[in-house]
């Protein structure tokens, strides 16, 4: 327990800040919510979160008001943020194994300028103050964290779906710069602290839950799990023995959440900008042209226009479960001296099983109809192209993914004299994700039925609707057309030696001191296997499917609560299937079981990147006995990196145009690459606040960050695309020399403490940004490989009449005329009647382009943006808390232009809202939260297209009731009502994904031994 005598000074002589040093927080205390209050409420006497285990026990105390649960948790926030260097604010556990919420993030979001990013409809990534969360560091117990995963290999950002919440004691986010802390974090630095036996005492907690997820109910039977309902098991366990020189506490929770994901989707994003003039895959009829009558209010000579590539409807259900756990031992052999060993492991699981309808658009300029918005944007509000027996798509997909996380640390806190305090901290930390099925970690199998005749997107409504005439699943049976299987390993690895002190000098002043080596090994695996039969599988040879393997369903079902489902146009046919069934049944057509099997035997990527990072720091601290107390800190932060980084060279050696928009590559054989490079920073840091008043704070903070770049922008070697198109083979090639991105931050603040639980404030920051990574497209010529587009064979295409946009007539007249010649294979037609066969680049064709991007430090931003923060109870237990963030950067991305861009991503204003009841029998929170739209990528799909999610509020519910002091009821809501996302591009009109999920509703109990 945290208590603290009446009438204790706000600021003693040469007081131990909280933040004092990152290490030191590897032996944090829990923060257990209950502190002294004197009988008046006056602000006198707040109690801080203690910093670190000294070893020293509480002194005795009397006269103490006990206040737990929510308002407890609450007030050992104000206090963090009260008694803190620099702006900082955080969340701390209402009781020993009770988070706020059963998700980190979802926590995290509740605090001013931090938004965060969702997946499966739960907290992922963190955005603080408009910083992206590859621009966030992590901390667990002041330890930098590695991460892994396999939707992004290459980023830096913390996925704290991976961490239960029921062993965490506090989190602490670091708003502004620190000294004693690793860099990393642009936006904030978020340490996470778990609980230690020498904090917890003896004490004990089991809880268990029963979770019901609606979404679950909204799938086809072929995706949807037996059960909505889902358990949740969690307990946590401390205790000292040996009279009081040794601890030890143990945690665990075993979770699993059933879940479904509905999206309609242009998940090819939208082709262009173009202008009139324009020609190419995209672009509409030109004045004078056929084809112009057909469109209505076309765009203007001044305007910009896209069009969609594709429509796709996904109907996905997955299954995770989630392990935590963690063990530590203590041993205090005296006062003066804690040692500290633990252990932390997290496992998450995931299997997912989808089902999508789909269907491509061709864009054949003498076939289109469309109706356009006025510019300098246009935009398709109705889209139609009329070409018979094109394919309808009933794809599906089934696949598995692991994350696991282990980290063991070792910590030693030293009272070596009674000014001078040392420690010690090192730790070995990995994370891994993989595939945890033998169909990999991402898959699409895609069925098909020829039969598709006049189709038309209509985007005026929420969802894009997608109609079809002519579709005939009799006419044109079911059956495997193309086909990709993915396998990726993505495995980081952190080795952390941190030794530090802090020597107390004078009566008011102190020096925090230490250094540090880190070692960040990050290795990333990645392979696509793909089969390009795109024309289809089926022959008269093979006799084709059993079309019993599809079973026939409706799509508007799936899709009910959006705007536009009900239109009478929408094509409501879907088939699904199993998956296992339909790809035994490809196998055993084609005879090719590597086609459909994932392997990493010759990836496609190979890259390891090793940092090595040595770092000193100082910071002196002074209070300032004046009129109005002050305290001044005054820092630096030297670091040293090196970068290794190894990659895979695979050099293309063949191109083959195997159907109308598949052009594959052969690669040659696999060497690697090794690069390198160095820098190093000088990071100031200085810290100012005053107490105006003893319930009035003041504050100033000035210091330097940086965020490391992205492990693909400086990764070795070069990764090719596998399939090109007629402009060319996209790759990457990274720079390990890039150096990070350096920010200077100003922040200020002013904060009102009126009661003890109470307080309103003020923040304003600055940040000005420079280094960040801008894009350099190269475009080189491949000395190995030829492409037929533009080729001797192309050339007699054009000149019998075909257009370059027309790349079926392009293929049937090669194929027809050129037959047995040297790179040409015909062997038939489709079923619509189009040529089928191989058209390769060969000697004497163009040199096949290499659209090869690049990184260089050249970029630089500034944002500005402020805090209000409001926290009042009254005596009654009501209580509200809310609070808003402003955000503004004049690194906007620029709707009407053309070409790349850079601009700021993440940068969104954001708003919380909470109500709050407590008394000693219940306790009611309500919580709103609301994030403005921002920008998730400049880019889509490869192209300068940008990517926005638009505005989005969410509502939670929690209740308890304690039926006695040891056992507790909850009731929690996730999400009450409904809400969906949407993300679009350039216009609003320019949907790109609205996915809809379901509320979530969790019943459990808690018992305290």
């Amino acid at each position: 327990m945290s208590i603290i005598k009446k009438g204790a000074p706000l600021y003693p002589h040469t007081r131990h800040r909280l933040i004092s040093l990152a290490v030191a927080s590897a032996c944090a205390a829990l923060a257990v919510p209950s502190f002294a209050q004197d009988q008046s409420g006056s602000p006198e006497g707040v109690a801080a979160v203690p910093a670190a285990s000294s070893g020293t026990p509480p002194a005795p105390t009397t006269n103490v008001v006990k206040v737990t649960g929510i308002r407890a948790s609450l007030q050992s926030t104000l206090n963090l943020k009260r008694n803190s260097d620099g702006i900082v604010d955080g969340i701390v556990a209402d009781d020993i194994g009770k988070f706020p919420d059963t998700n980190l993030a979802e926590s995290l979001q509740r605090i001013s300028g931090v938004s965060i990013d969702r997946n499966r409809g739960e907290g992922a990534n963190v955005t603080v103050r408009g910083v992206g969360p590859d621009l966030n560091m992590v901390l667990l117990n002041g330890r930098q964290m590695p991460t892994a995963s396999l939707n992004d290999q290459a980023g830096r950002a913390f996925d704290f779906s991976n961490l239960a919440s029921e062993s965490v004691s506090q989190i602490q986010v670091y708003k502004s710069a620190r000294a004693d802390t690793p860099p990393g974090g642009i936006g904030a630095t978020i340490n996470i602290m778990t609980a230690r036996p020498f904090d917890l005492g003896k004490t004990a907690s089991v809880g268990i839950k029963g979770v019901y997820d609606t979404s679950n109910n909204n799938l086809p039977g072929a995706d949807k799990a037996k059960s909505s309902w889902t358990p949740e098991v969690s307990g946590i366990y401390s205790t000292i023995f040996g009279n009081g020189m040794f601890g030890l506490a143990v945690s665990g929770s075993y979770q699993e959440r059933n879940l479904g994901v509905n999206q309609a989707a242009v998940t090819n994003g939208w082709l262009g900008p173009f202008k009139m003039g324009d020609t190419g895959s995209g672009a509409i009829p030109q004045p004078g042209t056929p084809g112009y009558a057909n469109v209505t209010n076309p765009p203007g000579a001044n305007d910009i226009y896209l069009t969609p590539q594709n429509i796709s409807y996904f109907m996905r259900g997955s299954q995770r479960q989630r392990t935590n756990g963690q063990l530590t031992l203590q041993f205090r052999p005296n006062k003066d001296l804690t040692t500290t060993l633990d252990y932390t492991y997290s496992q998450n699981k995931i299997q997912t099983k989808y089902h999508e309808l789909s269907a491509w658009f061709n864009h054949d300029t003498n076939v289109q109809s469309s109706i356009f918005t006025k510019g300098p944007v246009a935009t398709p509000v109705y889209y139609e192209e009329r070409v018979q027996n094109q394919d309808i798509a009933m794809n599906g997909g089934d696949f598995a993914t692991v994350t696991n996380n282990n980290s063991i640390g070792f910590n030693t806190q030293w009272r070596a004299t009674p000014n001078l305090r040392l420690n010690f901290d090192a730790h070995h930390s990995t994370a891994e994700a993989k595939k945890d099925s033998p169909l990999g970690s991402n898959n699409d199998l895609a069925t098909v039925s020829f039969s598709r005749g006049t189709s038309a997107l209509d985007f005026s409504q929420e969802m894009p609707v997608l109609s079809i005439q002519g579709a005939d699943f009799v006419r044109a049976p079911h059956q495997v057309s193309g086909s990709w299987f993915q396998d990726g390993i993505n495995k980081m690895k952190i080795d952390q030696v941190q030794a530090g002190g802090n020597l107390k000098l004078l009566e008011a002043s102190n020096l925090n001191f230490g250094l540090g080596y880190t070692k960040v090994d990050n290795h990333s695996k990645f392979q696509q296997v793909q089969r390009d039969t795109w024309t289809g599988t089926a022959t008269a040879a093979n006799g084709g499917y059993d079309q019993n393997l599809w079973q026939a369903d409706t799509l508007r079902q799936y899709f009910s609560k959006l705007d536009g489902s009900g239109n009478p146009n929408l094509f409501n046919q879907i088939h699904t299937f199993n998956f296992s069934d339909v790809r035994n049944a490809a196998i055993a057509l084609t005879g090719d079981r590597a086609g459909y099997t994932p392997s990493l035997d010759n990836p496609a990527f190979d890259r390891t990147t090793l940092e090595k990072t040595k770092s000193l720091y100082m910071q002196f601290n002074t209070e300032w006995d004046t009129a109005m107390p002050m305290h001044t800190g005054v820092g630096f932060r030297y670091e040293k990196t090196d970068v290794t980084s190894t990659g895979l060279l695979k050099v293309p050696t063949q191109l083959n145009w195997i159907s109308q928009n598949e052009l594959p590559l052969v690669f040659g054989s696999t060497t690697y690459q090794t690069l390198n490079g160095s820098y190093k920073n000088f990071l100031p840091t200085v810290d100012w606040d005053m107490d105006v008043r003893p319930d009035l704070k003041v504050r100033a903070s000035y210091g330097m960050t940086i965020g490391r770049p992205r492990y693909d922008q400086i990764e070795g070697g070069t990764s090719f695309g596998t399939t090109a198109t007629v402009r060319g083979v996209t790759a990457n090639r990274g720079n390990p020399a890039l150096e990070p991105v350096k920010s200077k931050n100003l922040d200020l603040s002013a904060e009102w403490y009126y009661t003890k639980q109470s307080m309103v404030s003020l923040g304003l920051f600055h940040k000005s940004l420079e280094n960040y990574a801008g894009q350099v497209v190269v475009n080189e010529p491949s000395t190995t490989t030829t492409t037929p587009v533009g080729g001797a064979y192309w050339n007699a295409a054009l000149a019998s009449g075909c257009v370059a946009t027309d790349t079926t007539c392009m293929r049937n007249y090669i194929l027809r005329n050129f037959n047995g010649r040297p790179g040409v294979t015909y062997t038939g037609n489709n079923p619509a009647g189009n040529a089928l066969g191989t058209i390769s680049g060969i000697a004497g064709d163009p040199a096949l382009p290499y659209l090869i991007t690049s990184y260089v430090n050249e970029k630089k931003a500034s944002l500005k943006g402020a805090e209000i923060n409001w926290q009042h109870f009254l005596s009654n237990g009501l209580g509200i808390q809310a609070n808003y963030t402003y955000v503004k950067s004049d690194l906007a991305f620029d709707n009407s232009g053309t070409g790349n861009q850079f601009a700021l991503v993440g940068l969104s204003n954001s708003a919380n809202l909470v109500g709050i009841y407590e008394d000693e029998t219940w306790s009611v929170r309500a919580a709103y939260n609301w994030r403005g739209e921002f920008l998730l990528s400049p880019t889509n799909n490869g192209q300068p297209n940008p990517t926005y999610v638009e505005p989005f509020g969410q509502v939670d519910l929690s209740v308890g009731f304690n039926y006695t002091k040891n056992l507790s009821f909850s009731f929690e809501a996730i999400n009450l009502l409904n809400e969906n996302q949407r993300t679009h591009g350039r216009t609003k009109e320019q949907v790109l994904t609205i996915t809809t999920g379901g509320p979530r509703y969790m019943l459990g109990a808690r018992y305290k031994f």
